[in-house]
């Protein structure tokens, strides 16, 4: 069982009729069905000048947030590839595993390593690039936090956190502790440990807090008939967002079209996903070792989306990122000290990417 200390954050009548607006808004405009699976054939969506400037890309390396989890912006690009929807725009795209260190990531796109790659948030953005990190952000998916932290049922208040070991993955999400600190938390009297991805450590007592993602954790541990309390950074006012794609500025500025298409791609598979569930996780489940358990899987896009759905600002289109967003991300950031200023938001968005790919709130497909 699960329970809350603060008010209920999901809202499933609401999340349920985003979802549907959602799925109406990106839909393909010229081709009718959302989750048609595009011509075999290589270019089928796209010109002939736009496909050769898109294959002058070369291949295009996207590494996911953590493994072939069935996350957004994981299960979406991983979907895309394997329906075709990259080939018919002439892109030749490489789907690498991430490690879930969001850090890692970015500095991946920084070096050009990988072009482009998911990263939890808005918030994780900022504060790799406060700490030198030279990334573009292009896309957001969610205007919510996505992660949590969960305790078991006797802590009634954070402050009694102190003293306590909490447990993350390599390190504190950053709003996380922006929460702890708005509730009066010193972070420093916290023991933190780094544990694996087997939330049973908290229920084992190895730790007393666990840091965790809406849509994984607590749903493994309320699948094991365990009793936690998930704390929510959004009910201390904390912002944040889900699923932000970074791009290496350099390839950005060289080939626009092929950034542009990626996202494209991505957001028709999103629409396909989201009505063909089941059929895109499996997909996801051919890429992954043994064990990949596909039930719980299917119950973390459901989760994502939900929260994609409910946290989406009124007329705007999926993906869009919008640097007013950011920029209160920053400044509250700022606030708990967390980041040593302010970065050029206006520098570090780019708000053009997504919005060229919608026509009247469609998404364009073929490209243009």
């Amino acid at each position: 069982m699960n329970e809350s200390r603060t008010p209920a954050r999901h809202r499933p009548a609401l999340a349920a009729a985003a979802a549907a607006l959602l799925l109406a808004g990106c839909s393909g405009g010229s081709t009718g069905d959302a989750g048609a699976t595009p011509s075999a054939s290589r270019g089928s969506a796209v010109s002939a000048e736009r496909c050769a400037q898109n294959e002058a890309a070369g291949t295009v390396t996207y590494v996911t947030g953590y493994q072939f989890q069935s996350s957004v912006s994981i299960l979406d690009p991983v979907a895309a590839e394997d329906l075709g929807y990259f080939d018919a725009l002439c892109l030749d795209v490489e789907i690498q595993p991430g490690t879930g260190e969001t850090a890692q990531n970015a500095q991946l796109v920084a070096a050009g390593t990988a072009q482009l790659s998911s990263i939890a948030g808005a918030s994780d953005v900022l504060v790799n690039v406060d700490n030198g990190v030279d990334v573009t952000a292009v896309a957001l998916f969610g205007h919510v936090p996505v992660a949590t932290l969960l305790t078991g049922p006797e802590v009634e208040d954070l402050t009694q956190l102190e003293g306590a070991t909490l447990g993350h993955k390599g390190a504190l999400p950053v709003t996380i502790e922006a929460m702890l600190r708005t509730a009066g938390v010193d972070v420093a009297a916290l023991e933190q440990v780094q544990v694996g991805y087997d939330p049973t450590v908290l229920t084992r007592g190895q730790v007393q807090a666990l840091t965790g993602y809406k849509s994984n954790e607590p749903l493994t541990l309320r699948e094991l008939g365990e009793e936690v309390v998930e704390w929510n950074p959004e009910e201390y006012g904390v912002p944040g967002s889900i699923a932000t794609t970074i791009v290496d500025p350099a390839f950005l500025a060289e080939h626009p079209t092929a950034v542009q298409d990626f996202l494209r791609a991505q957001l028709r598979a999103y629409a396909h996903c989201t009505e063909r569930a089941a059929e895109c996780v499996a997909l996801a489940a051919e890429r992954s070792q043994v064990g990949y358990d596909t039930e719980h899987n299917e119950r973390v896009w459901s989760t994502e989306t939900q929260l994609v759905a409910a946290s989406q600002p009124a007329g705007q289109p999926l993906g869009s990122i919008d640097a007013a967003t950011v920029r209160a991300e920053a400044d509250f950031l700022l606030g708990m000290g967390q980041i040593e200023a302010v970065p050029d938001v206006d520098a570090l968005v780019d708000e053009d990417v997504v919005a060229s790919l919608y026509d009247g709130g469609r998404l364009v497909w073929p490209a243009p």
